[in-house]
């Protein structure tokens, strides 16, 4: 049976009676029906691979350790402390935000099984891990950047994650020219990269099904992003709150890997 609504309204009303069941036959639905699904998510994904989000209580801005105290935390994931305090920087870099052997949870294998089948377009995140082309992704638009690659500031040399990690040198250098060598980590004070964004932009753009996970959307670059998807299906997957679900069509306040999971 196709849905019918005369509006917004009506169409509001007829997704928030639903039960949780219900829910998820109408996403099974909507998922069906869609020819472009687009997934935007944020460090919600990582968290149950035991990768910390940043403003939870449990979070990497809330859990510094006493040496980084006097700093503020957006300060040490900042273009400036690269520049002024390098040797801070890189040592809150390596001590926080090591990912080579953290492994995709499920719900990073659920979103690589969705676009193998053809049922997802591409997926859009924040996180900086590289944990979804892990699991199989292959559409993946990373807007602020990872830490899996790095280059030399002068001449652009390229370095994988071990470089940068197991360096014994406080600050990594180029073996071509000796400059430093920075991960392609999008810092606070910094321009997003543009083929990402501009990628992410043209996935939001044309699709008519947006799921957003794991996100509060307190960050500007993927809230922008969020404001601009005028398609059919608004879908929020997330245990806190995110800013737009007043204006989803469906909210899961659940795992993202459970409610994926359980479409199937």
């Amino acid at each position: 049976m196709n849905w019918i609504f005369k509006n917004e309204h009506e169409k509001h009303k007829f997704f928030t009676r639903m039960t949780e069941d219900q829910k998820l036959d109408a996403f099974r639905k909507i998922l069906s029906d869609s020819k472009c699904v687009v997934f935007l998510g944020g460090a919600g994904v990582s968290t149950e691979s035991g990768i910390p989000d940043f403003r939870s209580k449990d979070g990497l801005y809330n859990k510094a350790g006493k040496k980084y105290r006097k700093y503020r935390p957006e300060y040490l994931l900042s273009n400036d402390c690269l520049r002024r305090d390098t040797k801070l920087f890189f040592e809150y870099y390596r001590e926080k935000l090591d990912a080579r052997d953290v492994a995709p949870n499920a719900a990073h294998y659920a979103l690589a099984k969705m676009e193998a089948d053809g049922r997802l377009e591409g997926v859009i995140t924040q996180n900086i891990d590289g944990l979804h082309q892990k699991a199989g992704s292959i559409n993946v638009q990373e807007i602020h950047g990872t830490t899996l690659r790095n280059h030399c500031v002068f001449c652009r040399k390229e370095y994988d994650a071990d470089y940068i990690f197991d360096s014994p040198d406080p600050v990594p250098k180029c073996t071509e020219c000796g400059e430093m060598v920075r991960p392609d980590v999008t810092l606070y004070g910094e321009m997003l990269p543009s083929p990402a964004y501009d990628n992410a932009l043209d996935l939001v753009n044309r699709a008519d099904c947006l799921i957003i996970g794991g996100t509060s959307l307190e960050v500007g670059s993927a809230a922008q992003l969020a404001h601009k998807f005028h398609g059919n299906y608004l879908v929020i997957i997330n245990k806190g709150k995110t800013r737009l679900a007043g204006k989803a069509d469906l909210v899961f306040r659940d795992s993202i890997g459970k409610v994926l999971g359980d479409l199937a």
